[in-house]
C-alpha cells in the first residue's frame, strides 16, 4: 500500500523506537501533525524551538536514547540552532525535524523559508534536504544510525510540504550502508598492547575521563581498571559521573575551574590516559605547558579528535568501552598488585595537595551557593537527576556535588549555552517521571528559557528549579572583576529581575524563596515533597566567587586560589 510522506516519518519513528517527540507545529509541518493524532508518541508542546532542542538533548543525555524534536519552517527551523549546536559540542545524538516551504518554491524567498540545511551544516553531525518521497525512509533510517553511533550528534532533516503530503511504497531499510562512514570500535591491537606496556611502566598515571565514557556506557570498566591499578581519576565537566565522584581515587574535575589536586596531578603525571576526552582549552590551559612530563594515549571512537588540540603518543581509535575491556583482559594477565602498590607514593603526594588545598567556602551571613548545593546532595544523597544552566551555577554544581553514577548530570559544556538547563530537566523528567530532577540555575540563565514553567505546568512534570539569585550574571562580573579593575558593566540584574515566586505562581506551578542558611534545608524539603514544578529563589552572596581559577592562557598550575 502507498503511503503519504507524513506517514511513512510516522512509521519510520515507530520502527526507531521513538517514544516522545519535542515540538512547535505550523503551517509547513501540519500535514504531519495531522497524522500525529493516532501515532503513539508522547507529544511535548514546548513555549520555544530552542527549548525543544535542549529538552530533547537533556532526554537523550538522561536515557541514552536518541531525542526526537518536529518543528515547522523559517523561524521555527532556525530557532532550533542553540540547541543544535549545544548537542553538537558536546556530542548528544538528537534528530531534528524541520519544516520546509514546497521543493517548487525553494529559492523563491517564498513566505517562512529559511536555508536550514546551510545554516546547520556547521554544527550538525550531517543534514538532510529531502527532494524525493522515495528516499525518505532511507534518509529517516540514516539519520538516527549517524546520530548515534560512532560520535554522537544530531542530525537535521528538513521536509518540504510537498513531500508530506505526496504518496510512495513504504519500505523501511534493513540497514544502513553508507560510503566513507565507518566508525571504528574495536580499537588497534597492537596499539592497545602497547597502552598496556606504557601503564605499567608509569610510575605517576592519571586517568584523564570525558563524556566519551558516558556515551559508550563504558563506567562500569573505568571503574573496574581504577581499582585493578589505583590510578587516580579526574573528569571533565562532561565526564563527571562516569566515575564517583566520592571515591577515594577521585580528583574531581580538572581545568580552568578544576580542584588543585587535579590540576597538579596532571602536571606532575608521567603518564595521562585520555578516555573519551577531547583535550578543549578549558581543560588544558596554555597547550604548550599542558602535562609537560608525560607521555599521552588518546582512547577516543572520533580519530579527528586525536592530536587536534594536543599532540598524543600513543592514539587508539575506537569505542571506549571495548577498548578498556580489552585493556582489562590484557592487565589480569599481568601482576596488576605490584603496580597498585608501586603507586601508593604518586597517590600519598595527590593526597598532600589535597590538604594544601581542598575546596571551601565559609557559610557565614548571607546563603553561600555553595552551601545549598551540598544540601542538596545531602538530602538527596546523590539519587537525582541535576541539570545546570551555564556560569557560576554550573561551576559551583560541579565542584561541590559528587556526581556518583553516569547520566546524571545535564549540562552545556562546549557551547556553554546559557538557558540550557531547565528544559533540559524537562526532557530528563520526562525520561524518568518518578525520579527526582533538579535544575540548578542562576537568576540571569532561568530567564532565557522561563517560559517552559508552563510546559511543566501543562505536563504536570515535578522539576524544580533551584535559582542562585545573587542579582547579576555572575561568571561575567567575577571576571570583570578580576581582570577588568571592577567596571561591572551590563552584568548587574538587581532590581530588575522578576520576583521568580510570582513568576512561577503566575504559571501555575509553585514558587518558594530562602533568604537566610537555616532556611536553606527546610525549603529544600518542601520542595522536594511536592509533586508539581517548584522553583525556588534563593538569594545567595552576590560577592562569591568560583575558585580554584585558571586564568585564561595560563598554565594548570596557575591557579587563583583566593
Amino acid at each position: 500500500m502507498k503511503k503519504t510522506g507524513s506517514q511513512i516519518i510516522i512509521e519510520c519513528l515507530k520502527k526507531e523506537g521513538v517514544e516522545v517527540i519535542f515540538n512547535y507545529p505550523g503551517g509547513a509541518v501540519l500535514p504531519l501533525f495531522d497524522e500525529l493524532a493516532h501515532a503513539p508518541f508522547q507529544k511535548i508542546l514546548v513555549r520555544h524551538e530552542q527549548a525543544a532542542v535542549h529538552a530533547a538533548d537533556g532526554y537523550a543525555r538522561a536515557s541514552g536514547k536518541v531525542g526526537v524534536v518536529l518543528v515547522t519552517s523559517g523561524p521555527g527551523a532556525t530557532n532550533t540552532v542553540t540547541g543544535i549546536a549545544t548537542a553538537y559540542m558536546d556530542s548528544i545524538p538528537v534528530v531534528v525535524l524541520t519544516g520546509q516551504i514546497p521543493t517548487y518554491l525553494i529559492g523563491n524567498d517564498a513566505f517562512q523559508e529559511a536555508d536550514i540545511v546551510g545554516i546547520t551544516r556547521p554544527c550538525t553531525k550531517h543534514n538532510y534536504l529531502v527532494k524525493d518521497i522515495k528516499e525518505l525512509s532511507r534518509i529517516i533510517k540514516e539519520a538516527f544510525y549517524i546520530a548515534r553511533s560512532g560520535r554522537p550528534g544530531p542530525v537535521l532533516v528538513d521536509l518540504p510540504k510537498d513531500i508530506l503530503v505526496e504518496s510512495t511504497e513504504f519500505k523501511y531499510p534493513d540497514k544502513v550502508t553508507i560510503r566513507g562512514y565507518r566508525p571504528v570500535y574495536e580499537g588497534h591491537p597492537g596499539q592497545i598492547q602497547r597502552a598496556v606496556t606504557l601503564i605499567l611502566k608509569s610510575k605517576r598515571p592519571v586517568l584523564y575521563v570525558g563524556g566519551g565514557v558516558i556515551s559508550s556506557n563504558a563506567s562500569k570498566e573505568l571503574i573496574q581498571l581504577v581499582e585493578m591499578l589505583g590510578i587516580p581519576v579526574t573528569m571533565t565537566l562532561m565526564g563527571l559521573g562516569a566515575f564517583p565522584g566520592n571515591h577515594p581515587l577521585s580528583l574531581g574535575m580538572l581545568g580552568m575551574h578544576g580542584t588543585y589536586r587535579a590540576n597538579m596531578a596532571v602536571m606532575e603525571s608521567d603518564l595521562l590516559i585520555a578516555l573519551g576526552a577531547r583535550f578543549d582549552d578549558r581543560v588544558t590551559g596554555k597547550i604548550e605547558s599542558f602535562a609537560p612530563q608525560a607521555k599521552i594515549i588518546h582512547i577516543d571512537i572520533d580519530p579527528t579528535s586525536i592530536s587536534k588540540n594536543v599532540k598524543v603518543d600513543l592514539p587508539i581509535v575506537g569505542d571506549c568501552k571495548r577498548v578498556l575491556g580489552k585493556i582489562i583482559t590484557l592487565l589480569e594477565k599481568e601482576d596488576t598488585h605490584a603496580y597498585k602498590e608501586g603507586l601508593q607514593k604518586w597517590r600519598r603526594q595527590i593526597e598532600g595537595w589535597k590538604a594544601i588545598y581542598d575546596l571551601n567556602y565559609r557559610q557565614e551571613g548571607m546563603i553561600k551557593p555553595q552551601f545549598v548545593i551540598e544540601k542538596i546532595f545531602e538530602l538527596t544523597r546523590g539519587e537525582v537527576i541535576i541539570s545546570t544552566e551555564v556560569g557560576q551555577n554550573q561551576m559551583w554544581t560541579a565542584q561541590y556535588f559528587p556526581f556518583m553514577k553516569p547520566r546524571t548530570l545535564l549540562t552545556s559544556g562546549g557551547l556553554g549555552t546559557m538557558g540550557y538547563g531547565f528544559p533540559a530537566a524537562i526532557g530528563a523528567q520526562i525520561a524518568f517521571p518518578n525520579r527526582l530532577v533538579v535544575n540548578i540555575s542562576g537568576d540571569g540563565s532561568f530567564q532565557m528559557n522561563s517560559q517552559e514553567l508552563a510546559t511543566a505546568v501543562q505536563y504536570r512534570l515535578p522539576v524544580k528549579v533551584a535559582i542562585l539569585n545573587n542579582g547579576c550574571l555572575g561568571m561575567v562580573r567575577q571576571w570583570q572583576e578580576f581582570f577588568y579593575e571592577k567596571r561591572y558593566v551590563c552584568s548587574s540584574l538587581e532590581g530588575v529581575s522578576p520576583d521568580f515566586v510570582k513568576l512561577a505562581e503566575a504559571y501555575g506551578a509553585v514558587g518558594l524563596r530562602a533568604t537566610q542558611p537555616e532556611e536553606v534545608v527546610s525549603t529544600l524539603k518542601k520542595a522536594f515533597s511536592i509533586r508539581e514544578p517548584v522553583v525556588i529563589d534563593f538569594v545567595i552572596d552576590p560577592c562569591e566567587n568560583v575558585y580554584p581559577m585558571v586564568p585564561a592562557g595560563e598554565p594548570l598550575n596557575q591557579m587563583r586560589l583566593i
